[in-house]
């Protein structure tokens, strides 16, 4: 090949370059605009993928400080779309083992439920099912929750057993929507997709306040739209400066039907006994 030959050639090579970079980073801007343009909506061709942003908002949220062992009372309403109500008064205990959380749960009233107990163990590796087991005093016996119990009606409220627990953020595929207000605070909003479909939602949208790192609203969807609504009314503040849930609401907007959550009391790092957390105790019936 003559110098002249090679040296057009070079040229044609680098001038095809060129074009190629300029096609791509056109690609990457409607990409981007794509994404302004639509708001909430998936991309449409594009699979989602969990954003590192996203995610490491999630994993703080995860990771929140509220101390190595946690003491609450509460009261529970549940309240159907007539606006009949029923209330449960319980009392809850929880300690941290490292990466993994045991807690444990005890109805006080009324005399139907008195005495019914709920106990979790949920483990940090994402790939381990957390195990539960339900104490069902009239039968003297407990029930293992797992599978697809996991997402029943938690003792008929609007809460399934999966909502009651952290969920670690690796099980899903998280995308940041924007920013938002929620609670009267500056919050993250984002979408939240199970990384298993075999889960009872298909999305979640989750609005972090950005000050306590906490999701203080959030929106659940199956297969047919929307489901149910999250609302945490109020934000308990301890004198040592850790932040918990002081009131909240699960809605559900097919049924009409609602759950109201209310701590009395909550107290941190008390000093909990293991022997609280353990499959004898929920058998004893009590603590």
């Amino acid at each position: 090949m003559t110098g002249g030959k090679v040296e057009y050639s070079r040229r044609l090579a680098a001038s095809a370059h060129k074009s190629a970079i300029a096609k791509a980073g056109t690609v990457t801007a409607l990409i981007a605009l794509t994404a302004l343009i639509g708001g909430i909506s998936p991309i449409c061709g594009m699979a989602l993928a969990f954003e590192p942003e996203a995610r490491a908002i999630m994993a703080k949220v995860y990771d929140r400080p509220d101390g190595n062992d946690r003491r609450s009372t509460m009261t529970l309403v549940l309240t159907n779309k007539s606006g009949r109500t029923r209330t449960r008064s319980v009392e809850s205990f929880s300690k941290d083992y490292g990466p993994d959380r045991k807690s444990i749960m005890v109805f006080l009233a009324p005399a139907d439920v008195k005495g019914t107990m709920y106990l979790s163990w949920e483990y940090g590796d994402k790939d381990r099912e957390d195990d539960k087991w339900l104490w069902l005093p009239a039968m003297k016996k407990d029930r293992r929750i797992s599978g697809a119990s996991r997402n029943e009606s938690f003792m008929g409220t609007d809460f399934t057993y999966d909502d009651l627990g952290r969920r670690h953020p690796e099980k899903d595929e998280q995308r940041l929507l924007g920013e938002e207000d929620a609670l009267g605070r500056p919050a993250w909003k984002i979408e939240c997709v199970p990384v298993d479909k075999t889960e009872s939602y298909s999305r979640r949208v989750a609005w972090v306040a950005k000050d306590i790192l906490m999701v203080v609203k959030a929106e659940y969807y199956d297969k047919d739209g929307l489901l149910k609504v999250y609302e945490v009314g109020k934000i308990h503040e301890a004198p040592n400066g850790l932040t918990s849930v002081g009131e909240c609401v699960m809605a559900n907007v097919v049924t009409g039907h609602k759950t109201s959550f209310a701590s009395e009391s909550i107290d941190y790092d008390t000093g909990l006994s293991d022997d609280n957390f353990t499959v004898a105790a929920l058998r004893r019936g009590r603590l």
